[in-house]
């Protein structure tokens, strides 16, 4: 918790090219929310537009992502505790 009693905001850790699309976004960025959803979406209140490049229609993350809270793959249900760490990382492939 934090001074005035509300619950301490998540990090959001966003990858480079992501930043890249969005002046004025950082890498580490505060954000809101019980579920990873709904960090996602406090996250868009702030940076609009960043909602769908990571969300696809249903909502679903998109396909070529990874979310992560406290280096546990997530869902967009997962919980996401005071202070939590949430990371997107593009996926990696090859061959």
């Amino acid at each position: 918790m934090t001074d005035g009693g509300a619950p301490a905001p998540a990090t959001v850790h966003l990858p480079r090219s992501l930043v890249a699309l969005f002046p004025g976004s950082e890498k580490r960025m505060p954000a809101t929310g019980s579920t990873v959803l709904e960090v996602i979406r406090d996250l868009d209140t702030r940076v609009p537009g960043l909602a769908n490049r990571v969300l696809d229609a249903g909502p679903s993350i998109r396909r070529h992502l990874n979310l992560f809270v406290d280096g546990q793959l997530a869902a967009l249900d997962t919980p996401v505790p005071p202070g939590a760490q949430l990371h997107v990382i593009p996926a990696v492939s090859g061959g």
